[in-house]
């Protein structure tokens, strides 16, 4: 968390200081603030986790997303993300662990290039993951933390016209979860197994934008 907070203040302040220096290229230009797109995600686990003799496995999510940016300068801007993904986990050749939803809202700052229509850009940033509506599979519990993570970003718009563009996204998370999980060892006990788990998803989206 120590090297987070301080990886996000070094971004704040250089950003800061690039602001400055772009807008006021800026002032002869006209550039539109507001961008929303609605692209299809493909969301792909990197999962590991500290098992011994087994791992845990979570399959890949197909899912619907909209995310907002908001351009401070023609070249800066930050990006809000918002989708929802259900997963199934299980352990490899062993017993379903249920599924459960992630609702990773995600903000990027982003530096956008300039090539006529092509418009390609790169963004890092922090999510937060709120796992929820867990269910059990073959054990009796499973418990998820919710978490903060990073975000790096790549991405490309082709204008279409002057308002709507296509785009095609990459995004790779380093997140993870702990997690507890409650299962029965023998028929007259009960044991909670903690598990830390790296989810770290790759997300591949392609979608369609209109800004204003």
């Amino acid at each position: 968390m120590k090297k987070l907070t301080i990886l996000m203040l070094l971004v704040a302040f250089s950003s800061n200081y690039l602001f400055a220096q772009d807008k006021d290229a800026d002032k002869k230009d006209d550039f539109k603030r507001w961008q929303i797109r609605l692209r299809a995600l493909a969301v792909i686990p990197n999962e590991s986790d500290n098992l011994a003799g087994a791992s845990v496995n979570i399959d890949e999510a197909y899912v619907p997303e909209v995310d907002f940016t908001y351009f401070f300068t023609k070249h800066w801007a930050a990006e809000l993300i918002l989708a929802t993904a259900n997963h199934d986990v299980k352990l490899d050749g062993g017993p379903s662990l249920g599924d459960v939803w992630l609702l990773p809202p995600t903000l990027n700052v982003q530096y956008h290039f300039y090539a006529g229509n092509l418009k390609p850009y790169l963004g890092a940033g922090v999510n937060y993951t709120i796992f929820y509506d867990e269910t059990n599979g073959d054990i009796l519990d499973m418990d998820y933390d919710d978490s903060f993570g990073v975000s790096f970003q790549g991405g490309l718009d082709y204008f279409l016209n002057d308002k709507w563009f296509i785009n095609f996204d990459v995004k790779y998370l380093i997140l993870s979860t702990d997690v507890n999980a409650t299962l029965m060892t023998d028929p007259n006990t009960i044991a909670v197994v903690p598990v830390d788990v790296d989810i770290d998803p790759l997300i591949i989206g392609f979608g369609v934008g209109f800004r204003f």
